[in-house]
């Protein structure tokens, strides 16, 4: 009598094309992500390119780094509130306020940044467990809880700066973040580091899932990714390490802005930790269903305070970051138009104000996209009420096509 083994069923192996397709499907049924906000990215800079080919030189596009480093910062904060279907009409004169804090610590008392920095993100910390406590243990609705702080520290910004006095930042390190360069050398070698790393990320994630007999993407597809994002890093790094000073012989412009590993370190810290922890599940959990989260077990209202103290710290080290490319704090630090671009950036970069759907990505790509417009639109001679209602339906459009997306979802069963 011979007995008959049945081996383990093998799951097929994927293929780009069943990728490609499966994707396609999603798309269709209401999961597009970040595609509008890339797509939009690349006709915006088609067009200003076309426009003014001044556009796309190595002078100009590393100023867009530092035109949009301080939004993105407040962005990638405002994502986590996002997350769980709140708001934040505080961040960017919390911002300011942070921004004052460190500027009166440099030049009115002498502290030097080691110290000063920390004191502003610590007040940054302290703000955003305010609001959270306020929001998640009394129940006031963080738009009443935000727009008291949009108020509040408006005032409160006041009165460190003595009714509405200019405060100049000196030091070399501060200045340094938003306005100088890494060496080409540093730039390159930072370059190849970030392109190795990733590419070791993506096959160890590859190599992990099928040896558990996970289902995986095509190698291909990953490859292609590495690929991508090699060609991206290259050809910008290649572009700003161009010389871009007029008079080079007196002295030298050249090399990848500080900020810009600045911004690179942020976004991957707060992806790993929305995509790999226990804490960025939560978060997703309950910007999903409240409810459903707490009847899980997972503390809701220590989530609510949690995002609202990332989302204040990163505000923080935006108001650190405008008050480097300014030299100086003042009583408009953070108001304006801060806080409406870096909402508006978390939202055209796919972040859904409903709740439960964006990542940190979602920012830097919204950010860039209210850098392009703000940027190539003063190139072409636009005035500033031209630019604000342009971003304006710009805004409006990635919210409809958030809601309508999210219809469809709900349609098809994706939700």
């Amino acid at each position: 009598m011979t007995t008959a083994y049945s081996s383990p069923m093998r799951v097929a192996e994927p293929t780009v094309a069943g990728h490609l397709h499966d994707y396609w499907g999603r798309v269709r049924g209401g999961d597009i992500g970040s595609l509008p906000a890339i797509l939009g990215l690349i006709v915006l800079c088609l067009i200003f390119g076309i426009a003014r080919p001044t556009f796309f030189s190595a002078v100009n596009f590393a100023n867009l780094f530092s035109q949009g480093a301080a939004v993105i910062f407040i962005a990638m904060g405002l994502v986590f509130v996002l997350l769980l279907g709140e708001i934040d009409l505080s961040a960017g004169f919390a911002s300011g306020v942070c921004g004052a804090v460190m500027a009166i610590l440099l030049t009115d008392q002498g502290w030097h940044w080691y110290s000063a920095i920390p004191v502003a993100l610590a007040t940054g910390l302290a703000i955003g467990f305010t609001l959270g406590f306020l929001v998640s243990k009394l129940g006031i609705p963080s738009f009443i809880v935000t727009l008291a702080g949009f108020l509040a520290f408006q005032g409160i910004l006041l009165v460190l700066l003595s009714g509405g006095k200019n405060i100049s930042v000196r030091d070399p390190f501060v200045l340094s973040l938003a306005n100088n360069n890494m060496p080409a050398g540093l730039s390159w070698t930072l370059t190849a580091v970030a392109i190795i790393g990733y590419a070791a990320v993506q096959l160890v994630r590859f190599r992990g899932r099928a040896v558990r007999g996970l289902v995986t993407e095509p190698m291909g597809i990953v490859l292609a990714r590495i690929a991508g994002l090699a060609a991206l890093l290259v050809a910008a790094v290649a572009v700003l390490t161009q010389e871009r000073s007029i008079n080079p012989l007196i002295i030298s412009v050249k090399g990848v802005p500080i900020v810009a590993p600045l911004i690179a370190v942020a976004l991957i810290v707060w992806t790993f930790v929305l995509g790999r922890t226990t804490f960025g599940r939560h978060v997703y959990a309950v910007g999903g269903n409240k409810e459903a989260a707490r009847r899980a077990g997972i503390a809701v209202d220590r989530i609510r305070i949690s995002v609202f103290v990332i989302g204040s710290f990163m505000a923080a080290i935006g108001g650190i970051i405008a008050a480097s490319r300014a030299n100086s704090v003042d009583p408009n630090s953070g108001g304006s138009n801060v806080l409406l671009y870096a909402v508006g950036a978390a939202v055209i970069g796919g972040t859904s104000l409903f709740g439960g759907k964006g990542r940190v990505l979602d920012a830097v790509i919204g950010g860039a996209v209210i850098a392009v417009i703000d940027n190539g639109m003063g190139l072409m001679g636009f005035s500033a009420g031209q630019k604000f209602i342009f971003t304006g339906l710009i805004l409006l459009l990635a919210a409809s096509v958030d809601a309508l997306s999210r219809r469809r979802a709900a349609a098809t069963g994706n939700r």
